[in-house]
């Protein structure tokens, strides 16, 4: 449940702080407009990183947590970043900005999942 409500609310924060970031100061603001398609996909998704948190924790090992995660994030988040930032005017800025967004909402929810499983 933590993690579902950490999606969720990353869901929301992540994007606008990327896109306040990339914008010039006076086109700045929070309206994010998400999909609801997209707020069923993050609460399956943190579904299966709980599964997959659980299996970690509960067999294979609790070191290096973060590692995994990352490794994760970085699985699961860079093809899908690199296919959207692909017409983007300044490609390199605006996947860096929003892969390390991405990524630190997998290290969190990594973070939570050790603090809740361990």
């Amino acid at each position: 449940m933590v993690v579902a409500i950490w999606f969720l609310a990353a869901t929301f924060v992540i994007p606008g702080v990327v896109a306040s970031l990339l914008r010039p100061p006076e086109q700045r603001g929070w309206m994010v407009n998400i999909p609801v398609p997209l707020l069923k996909w993050r609460l399956v998704e943190a579904a299966i990183v709980t599964l997959f948190a659980s299996l970690w924790f509960d067999s294979l090992g609790t070191g290096g947590w973060w590692l995994l995660f990352l490794l994760v994030g970085l699985l699961a988040t860079v093809p899908n970043q690199l296919q959207n930032t692909e017409t983007a005017t300044r490609r390199w800025v605006t996947f860096a900005a929003v892969e390390l967004g991405e990524l630190a909402r997998y290290i969190v929810a990594g973070g939570l999942l050790a603090w809740r499983l361990s």
